[in-house]
């Protein structure tokens, strides 16, 4: 079966074996303990020793609390990645066997926080430098009394690289054979279909 919080994508066999061990608790202590990797997930430290005190009474070791806890934590990030609503949500972890209660408590608290942590996870991501003005130009050499033999063309590169400090950016050139050329254009269109496949 395939669930939005997880890209449209079968749900994680680990996650699907926390979710029992998350119902052994009340939903009232769901809800803290969401409360918790929620401001861990914003940035914040996780109060163990609390955490503790929530799941002294199932009985969790503390495999089970670092378990539940990245349970947790995969559930509302990758929710909040592929923007899923509150109710969605609620309605996907129920058919993963989490109770109504439990699925309502951390849905609710993933709906009040969903626009910090995206807000959280844009600052986080991965920025690569930007590149402007990109000039390039191909050399082949037709014949030389110089060569024995010719070489096949290569492709001459120029750009700006830009960063948020430097928006005028510095100077980048390089040489490379067709064969390399080749390479660098088909794994610069993959990642720009990823990203696309992305947004």
């Amino acid at each position: 079966m395939r669930f939005r919080f997880c890209g449209d994508l079968d749900c994680p066999d680990w996650v699907l074996a926390e979710i029992s061990t998350l119902s052994k608790i009340t939903s009232i202590k769901m809800r803290l303990l969401c409360a918790q990797v929620i401001k861990n997930l914003l940035g914040a430290e996780i109060d163990y020793a609390k955490v503790e005190k929530l799941t002294s009474d199932a009985k969790y070791d503390v495999g089970d609390i670092k378990a539940t806890i990245a349970a947790i934590a995969f559930i509302l990030s990758s929710a909040a990645k592929y923007t899923v609503d509150g109710d969605s949500l609620a309605n996907e972890l129920q058919q993963l066997g989490l109770p109504k209660e439990h699925s309502v408590s951390l849905c609710k608290l993933y709906g009040e926080n969903l626009s910090k942590l995206q807000q959280t996870f844009h600052e986080k991501t991965l920025k690569l430098d930007g590149i402007s003005n990109l000039e390039w130009r191909v050399d082949y050499v037709l014949g030389s009394s110089e060569l024995d033999q010719v070489q096949e063309p290569e492709v001459q590169l120029k750009f700006n690289q830009t960063t948020t400090d430097n928006p005028e950016g510095k100077v980048v050139a390089f040489t490379v054979s067709s064969e390399k050329f080749r390479v660098l254009l088909a794994e610069l269109k993959q990642a720009y279909s990823l990203m696309e496949g992305m947004s």
